[in-house]
């Protein structure tokens, strides 16, 4: 990837849906150039789907898996306390010793250390235990 490449992507990361035209006004660069720039980048993987998902080396922030164990008769009963956290990205049941497998994405090691405690400060919370994410080799939800 060059500074045009890393341009596209930070012009993109500001609005994904803005005109081809638009963004090559901002990049300095032809329409057709930043089309091929951008078919390149997502042939690549780099762009991984309409939203432009970065691949995990040009992400910024953290991203997390928190295992929850409650203590509600049925998870439906908690829910409401994720849907208050836009950095959650899903919510599942699970089967085994915990109950709930949540996926956050949030832009600082800061920011996610503040939702795993506001998540643990919940009545209904018995256990939570957190999984950062350091890499990622495959994701086929693009």
């Amino acid at each position: 990837m060059d500074k045009f490449d890393q341009l596209i992507i930070n012009t993109l990361r500001k609005d994904a849906r803005q005109s081809l035209s638009n963004i090559a006004d901002a990049v300095n660069l032809s329409r057709s150039a930043v089309t091929q720039r951008i078919k390149r980048l997502e042939q690549s993987g780099v762009i991984r789907g309409y939203q432009v998902l970065l691949s995990e080396s040009q992400k910024e922030g953290v991203s997390a898996y928190f295992e929850i164990q409650h203590k509600c008769l049925h998870c439906v009963d908690i829910i409401q306390v994720f849907q208050t956290i836009p950095e959650i990205v899903t919510c599942q049941g699970i089967t085994g010793d915990m109950d709930l497998l949540v996926y956050v994405q949030a832009s600082s090691m800061r920011r996610l250390h503040e939702i795993r405690e506001f998540i643990d400060e919940q009545s209904d919370i018995v256990k939570i235990k957190t999984h950062v994410v350091l890499s990622e080799w495959i994701n086929n939800q693009a």
